[in-house]
């Protein structure tokens, strides 16, 4: 197997290659205004919470004017704050009191796809000649009036709305008020470019951009071919969803979306210091990964959603790195063990009582990968999956495809600050999701002397003192069962780690490689050495250096 990249000897590394990683979704933060919806003042009343964490940056989702019928992700105007999240001013202040606390500020851009009450794809339908004409993907009918192809919506069906004033149908890849914007078109692409640049010059540090591989369609709208039986589910989707059941070779993932890329990535290195993220949904995560950050042309780092689904075994593990490693080169993954789009890590990986040791588990493993972490907001405290009822439902991908899948509400309700607080100190209004009841029991006033809160403060202050966590390559251990085993190791200053996982709820005897001994100051993973052989409880971890030489 390949060893994976590492940086030129004597070379600074570049803070995103270095750093972890914060989403905060924004309107479940903080409300600062009683309107039960978080908010940029909100954002700025709790930044010293994500500074004393010990993470590098902030990612912010969207704050931008916006209909909000995906809650931000439908944008209406890209250079302006929508009143809902405060006011231009109130985000420059976000970004000035972040700097000074040592954080980076990521912003989600959504380039795919924009509002359909946005100006230009007003301007699109309202004539077949105008300026802005073929903005967007315009597609006539089929001889008996049906839908161009056999595209699906990631939020169920047709990917394909009729427009009445065109007669023709516009494609959406996720809601029909989610129009996709033509890339195609040179003048769109710079547009978009120019949107962006307009955030750089606010002195953003970076970008976290929405569905990154979703740019491009096939211009001769070839239909996508099936999976076959049985099906097996895309890792970015739910498998009751009838869009797992195709293979999305020419809606999305097309290679025109490497050359937008490329302009993306021109366009940040006139702004040093800045990094983009890519989410990367797609039926090879770790194929496109690779493609989408080698070369230092394009994604400086990307994830995709293979740690995002419920298997968490050893052989699966290894599976996903093993196949990154061998084709990543020189590009750069971010993992991302949990986000706005799944349910919560704690139940995901935990069940309905989840194993404190298997959230510590989490931690080692996600900080000790070659990559990016990024912790969304709650993983600190141990959140599990909110349930909510029918009626409590605001996610419309939940609401189309309730009962079996029942969206992702579960995982964007309001953070807990204090139990003792209304409102666990979220808002003092009726806030637009309900609190999680068992979600007080983690709050962050609970957990200030402890609790997997202090866990995550002490293993991310550790992971900065580890040149081998930081800058080394990764290679892995031969394939085991029950046990998931790597190393890192860095060149410049030298260091050797042993990273091993007890991805089971059974204890287990390992033999580790005689080179390694205990690394004394490494945070708690509840294995022991006992006559040469490694003892690893359940959702045990053993972290270890190399000996030094005699």
């Amino acid at each position: 197997m390949n060893p994976s990249p590492t940086r030129p000897s004597g070379a600074q590394p570049p803070w995103w290659r270095v750093g972890t990683i914060y989403e905060i979704y924004l309107r479940s933060f903080q409300d600062s205004n009683g309107d039960g919806v978080g908010d940029l003042p909100g954002v700025l009343s709790r930044l010293a919470h994500v500074a004393r964490l010990g993470v590098d940056a902030i990612w912010l989702t969207p704050f931008f004017r916006s209909p909000m019928k995906d809650f931000g992700y439908d944008v209406s105007d890209y250079r302006d704050v929508d009143p809902l999240f405060g006011t231009l001013d109130d985000f420059r202040r976000v970004v000035a009191r972040a700097h000074e606390l040592g954080l980076k500020v990521m912003i989600d851009q959504v380039l795919s796809h924009t509002s359909d009450r946005h100006p230009w794809f007003r301007e699109s339908c309202a004539s077949a000649s105008g300026p802005r004409a073929d903005w967007y993907v315009w597609a006539d009918p089929q001889g008996d009036g049906s839908a161009p192809n056999n595209w699906l919506s990631v939020f169920g069906g047709s990917a394909w709305e009729w427009n009445s004033r065109r007669q023709k149908y516009y494609l959406h890849n996720f809601l029909a008020s989610q129009p996709d914007l033509n890339f195609h078109n040179p003048e769109v692409q710079q547009a978009l470019l120019d949107d962006v640049r307009f955030w750089l010059d606010q002195g953003v540090d970076g970008l976290r951009l929405d569905t990154a591989n979703f740019y491009f369609h096939d211009p001769l709208l070839r239909p996508n071919p099936a999976r076959g039986w049985p099906v097996e589910s895309d890792p970015a989707v739910t498998a009751v969803n009838p869009y797992a059941w195709q293979r999305h070779v020419y809606d999305k993932s097309r290679p025109e979306n490497l050359s937008f890329l490329r302009r993306l990535r021109a366009l940040l290195d006139a702004y040093p210091g800045t990094a983009m993220v890519g989410e990367i949904g797609d039926d090879d995560g770790p194929g496109r990964m690779a493609e989408y950050t080698q070369g230092g042309d394009k994604l400086h780092m990307a994830y995709g959603f293979d740690l995002l689904g419920p298997r968490h075994d050893a052989p699966y593990l290894r599976d996903v790195f093993d196949r990154l490693l061998r084709i990543l080169g020189d590009g750069w993954p971010c993992w991302s063990l949990s986000n706005h789009d799944v349910p919560r890590l704690a139940t995901r990986w935990g069940g309905d009582e989840p194993d404190p040791r298997l959230l510590r588990q989490a931690v080692l493993l996600q900080m000790t990968l070659l990559g990016t972490p990024c912790v969304y907001q709650g993983d600190e405290l141990g959140l599990e999956e909110a349930e909510l009822t029918e009626a409590e439902l605001r996610d419309p991908y939940g609401i189309a495809m309730w009962p079996i899948f029942k969206g992702r509400d579960g995982c964007r309700t309001p953070m807990p600050w204090d139990a003792e607080r209304p409102c666990a100190g979220f808002t003092e209004a009726t806030p637009w999701l309900p609190l999680e009841p068992r979600h007080n029991a983690h709050a962050v006033a609970q957990q200030a002397s402890g609790g997997l809160l202090h866990f995550y403060r002490e293993v991310l202050a550790w992971r900065r003192r580890q040149p081998a966590l930081c800058t080394g390559t990764m290679q892995l251990l031969p394939a085991h069962d029950q046990l998931l085993a790597y190393t890192r190791e860095s060149s410049d200053p030298a260091q050797r780690m042993l990273c091993a996982f007890n991805c089971s709820a059974q204890p287990l005897r390992w033999s580790s490689p005689a080179e390694f001994e205990p690394l004394l100051d490494a945070p708690p993973g509840g294995a022991e050495l006992v006559d040469g052989s490694v003892h690893l409880p359940p959702w045990g971890a053993w972290l270890a250096q190399a000996r030094a030489e005699r």
